[in-house]
C-alpha cells in the first residue's frame, strides 16, 4: 500500500477529490492530511472521509524533529500539496526525492514564484490579457514553482471573462484531471497499478 499525504492550506476541493478518487484503492491510501491553519476547512472535509489530520504552522512545519515523526507514524510514502501555501522545507524534499509534487493554478512558468497564489494568479492572468490559462503539476524543488513539469492542462479565456470566471474555469481543469495526474506518477514512481 502507497500512503499519502495531501498537504493543504485552504479550502480542500483538491483534497477531498484526492481522498474520494483513491478511496476503493487496493494499492494507494490518502492517509494524512496535513495543514499550516488550524483552521483550513481542507481538515474538516478529510475527517468527515475518515483521513486522519495534523496541523503543522511555520515552526513546526520547519521543524524536523516534528515533521519527519509525523510523516513516519503514518508510514508516508508520498507527498502531494493540493493548495499548500508555504515553502516546503529541504529536509522534506531530501527525504522524499521526486516523491513531492504540486499544482499550481496557472501555466508554468508564467504567474508562478512568490506571491502567486490562489486569485492573485488569476488576477495577473486577466490583467495580462491572456488567451487561455491552465494548471500545472510539477515536483517540488527548493525553488518556489520550480521544479520539473509533469502535466499541464489548459482552457480558453475570453476578454469577458471576469477573474471569478478564470478561477472557475482553471478549478473545473483541477477538478477533472490532478487525482489521474496523480495516479500517474504514482504509476511511475512505484511501478503500481492504482
Amino acid at each position: 500500500m502507497i500512503n499519502i499525504a495531501i498537504f493543504v492550506s485552504g479550502s480542500g476541493t483538491n483534497c477531498e477529490n484526492l481522498i474520494r478518487y483513491f478511496a476503493d484503492s487496493d494499492s494507494v491510501c490518502c492517509k494524512l492530511v496535513v495543514s499550516n491553519k488550524a483552521d483550513a476547512y481542507a481538515l474538516v472535509r478529510a475527517r468527515n472521509l475518515g483521513v486522519e489530520t495534523a496541523v503543522a504552522p511555520k515552526a513546526q512545519l520547519n521543524d524536523a524533529g516534528f515533521m519527519m515523526p509525523l510523516l513516519e507514524e503514518h508510514h508516508i510514502d508520498f507527498i502531494v500539496l493540493a493548495g499548500f501555501l508555504p515553502l516546503v522545507p529541504n529536509f522534506l524534499i531530501d527525504a522524499y526525492p521526486r516523491r513531492i509534487i504540486n499544482i499550481h493554478p496557472a501555466l508554468l512558468p508564467k504567474y508562478g514564484g512568490k506571491g502567486m497564489w490562489g486569485h492573485h494568479v488569476h488576477e495577473a492572468v486577466k490583467a495580462a490579457g491572456e488567451t487561455e490559462t491552465g494548471m500545472t503539476v510539477h515536483y517540488v524543488t527548493p525553488v518556489c514553482d520550480s521544479g520539473e513539469m509533469i502535466a499541464q492542462f489548459r482552457t480558453p479565456l475570453s476578454p469577458d471573462d471576469s477573474v471569478d470566471d478564470i478561477a472557475e474555469k482553471e478549478h473545473q481543469l483541477e477538478m477533472q484531471h490532478f487525482p489521474h495526474v496523480v495516479e500517474q506518477v504514482l504509476n511511475e514512481t512505484f511501478g503500481i497499478s492504482v
